[in-house]
């Protein structure tokens, strides 16, 4: 991690970053307790820990990623989605929503106004992603031809 991105995820936790990761174990929580929503939980569970620290890190399609599909990136990964979506991810996304407007009024709190949209549209469709740091993509890529 850069020393702006650990600079930038300090001033996140400060300004509010910890409520919306509560959010995230909220939603994880109530997914584990009713056993079936359990691939949801543990969705909710990762994403609560790159809401915790989101710069320096970012969310990719795992079939894109890793060049295959699974589970999750597959029809059963677009059924789960809308679940998620119906159940959890509309409230998740509302409120990054909401704290991305507030961030943005300020030119002070734009990065934090991005990073809160980034996560809102991981909010609706979270499942077959995965959260990666930033160099490892920049690798990735840097190797296909």
């Amino acid at each position: 991690m850069s020393v702006i991105a650990f600079l930038l995820n300090v001033a996140w936790l400060v300004f509010g970053g910890v409520w919306m990761a509560v959010g995230w174990l909220v939603a994880a929580v109530i997914m584990a307790v009713t056993i079936i929503g359990i691939p949801w939980a543990r969705a909710a569970f990762n994403i609560a820990l790159y809401t915790l620290l989101p710069f320096g890190q970012t969310a990719v399609s795992r079939a894109e990623l890793y060049g295959r599909e699974d589970t999750g990136t597959g029809p059963l990964g677009i059924i789960g989605n809308i679940i998620w979506l119906v159940l959890a991810g509309w409230w998740l996304a509302l409120g990054h929503l909401i704290c991305a407007i507030l961030f943005a009024i300020t030119i002070i709190g734009i990065p934090f106004a991005w990073a809160h949209l980034k996560l809102a549209g991981l909010a609706l469709w979270p499942i077959g992603k995965t959260i990666v740091p930033i160099e490892d993509i920049r690798m990735t890529y840097a190797r296909r031809p």
